[in-house]
């Protein structure tokens, strides 16, 4: 060790001390970060919108930091898996999350998680957010949302499948049903791909869809009818003959996030450098024309503001849920 003999005859550890205080302020301030490959956890399978999110700007941002970024799929639980794993690691830079908001605002309600949503994370910033609306097949004789409330009133209980209960598509169009007084028959899902199929197959009336079943809408295999999870009552203006669950004069599901985020007590340094890191990725030319490509909006959130987002959908689906799931209990 760095041993330095004192006149007094006692021995300090000054080499040890000094090299270990610069080791500090050099972690702290993140001058020298990265150093090494960071591990990118995603809470989805691959194939699916996150996945294919999260690739893109790993590209991207491993131009902007100069090291690899290895992408990890993590599935389970709405990505509460990932997150689950992502609370354990050091909070160093080296390991990082892609999971949907709903794991810190939705999920925490529904099961019982080996984090506390509010206080175990560190957020990074919101890339994207998940989209969606109510969708039939295209040879379908339904072409608008007023048919389609028509023919659910004249044909009560009609099925739907998404990709879960309680998950954000599934409470849209239960908001949804309970503004127009309608009544439907709820056929949950392990995912989108597999809510997808079940439209296919015929074997559901319709779909609750998200972000990545907008691409079979453009193919011309579905047929998107209402627009939810949307930040206001505007429409998409590649759909502008689709009007917003909004516009309707229904409560619409708070769009949930496509985060980035770190374990608990990332140094602001390393956290800030990564946002912006994130953000030159998520303007990059390309990442534009693949958000373009599943009609993602273009949104950002970082730092005080997107923890306020959090908290505030948080705030938002926990009533519903405990009251939904105490209802369900009785």
């Amino acid at each position: 060790m760095g041993y330095v003999k004192t006149n007094s005859g006692r021995c300090i550890l000054v080499l040890a001390v000094v090299a270990f205080v610069m080791t500090l302020t050099t972690w702290a301030s993140g001058d020298e970060y990265p150093t090494q490959p960071i591990t990118v956890y995603v809470g989805y399978a691959a194939g699916g919108s996150t996945d294919i999110t999260t690739r893109a700007l790993a590209a991207e941002v491993e131009k902007i930091l100069g090291v690899k970024l290895v992408v990890q799929n993590k599935p389970g639980g709405g990505s509460t898996v990932a997150a689950s794993l992502l609370a354990t690691k050091k909070p160093d830079g080296y390991t990082l999350g892609s999971i949907s908001g709903g794991a810190l605002t939705v999920r925490p309600f529904m099961l019982t998680l080996p984090y506390e949503p509010l206080n175990d994370f560190s957020l990074i910033c919101k890339y994207a957010q998940h989209v969606g609306g109510i969708i039939v097949l295209a040879e379908s004789p339904i072409k608008t949302v007023d048919e389609f409330v028509e023919w659910a009133r004249k044909n009560r209980g009609l099925s739907y499948a998404s990709s879960g209960m309680y998950t954000q598509q599934q409470l849209a169009v239960e908001f949804f049903r309970q503004c127009k007084g309608l009544e439907f028959t709820h056929i949950p899902c392990k995912g989108g791909s597999a809510s997808q199929k079940q439209l296919m197959g015929k074997h559901v009336d319709f779909l609750a869809g998200t972000t990545s079943h907008i691409a079979m809408v453009k193919q011309g295999a579905f047929r998107l009818l209402t627009w939810y999870n949307t930040i206001g009552p505007e429409r998409s203006p590649e759909f502008p003959d689709v009007p917003t669950q909004q516009e309707m004069g229904c409560k619409d599901a708070p769009p949930l996030a496509y985060l980035i985020a770190g374990p608990k007590g990332l140094p602001d340094p390393i956290r800030n450098k990564l946002a912006a890191a994130f953000k030159k990725a998520q303007r990059s030319s390309s990442f534009q024309t693949l958000r373009k490509n599943i009609s993602q909006p273009d949104v950002w959130n970082e730092g005080k503001a997107l923890e306020e987002e959090i908290k505030k959908q948080y705030d938002f689906y926990g009533p519903f849920l405990k009251a939904a799931l105490k209802k369900k209990k009785g």
